[in-house]
């Protein structure tokens, strides 16, 4: 593969492992040092528990989950030649509890949360950043339908200039971190 640009996991069964990054003029790759924050964080949490990666890309974040230990991580893609990519990354692991999925994120994400129902979910909320035509309003459809679904932690990546809410439906920021032009921001159900 000459010229494509690599990610590589960087923790746990998989350490080492190198997946294809897709075309950076339809996707952005998360950052290592944003990567590595997430799974710092969710040392104790990610253990058995269902991983969600929305706007997969890669799928670096839901393999990276598999490989710390996820029960089984979804990497969600709307983009086709993203997918293509995805899914060959989730092949080449040939780990069963890596499902890559083609589709709306916003379909999607429900329907993978009801087969999962009582189980510890992890949604990982990774929208683009420049708001192409078919992404007007993400943020705001985002916080709506992210507000009624049923997971544990929701951790959404955006852009530092953007700020995210306190308060989505039942859950509420309890840690936010800043890395340059990329911010994380944590959610958990308000108790």
């Amino acid at each position: 593969m000459k010229n494509s640009l690599f990610a590589t996991i960087s923790s746990g069964k998989y350490k080492g492992k190198k997946l294809t990054l897709p075309s950076l003029s339809t996707t952005r790759s998360t950052k290592s040092i944003v990567k590595e924050s997430v799974f710092n964080s969710l040392q104790s949490d990610i253990y058995g528990a269902i991983f969600i990666e929305l706007f997969g890309g890669s799928g670096l974040m839901a393999a990276t989950a598999v490989s710390n230990y996820a029960k089984k991580a979804y990497a969600i893609e709307i983009d086709k030649a993203a997918f293509n990519s995805l899914k060959s990354n989730f092949a080449t692991l040939g780990d069963s509890d890596l499902v890559a999925l083609h589709g709306d994120t916003f379909e999607l994400t429900p329907k993978i949360i009801s087969q999962n129902a009582g189980q510890k979910i992890i949604l990982y909320v990774d929208p683009p950043f420049d708001i192409r035509d078919e992404f007007h309003g993400i943020y705001e459809r985002l916080y709506n339908i992210l507000g009624k679904m049923e997971a544990d932690i929701v951790i959404i990546e955006h852009i530092s200039s953007h700020a995210t809410p306190q308060k989505m439906g039942d859950f509420h920021l309890y840690k936010s971190r800043k890395f340059g032009n990329t911010s994380l921001s944590y959610y958990t159900k308000c108790i």
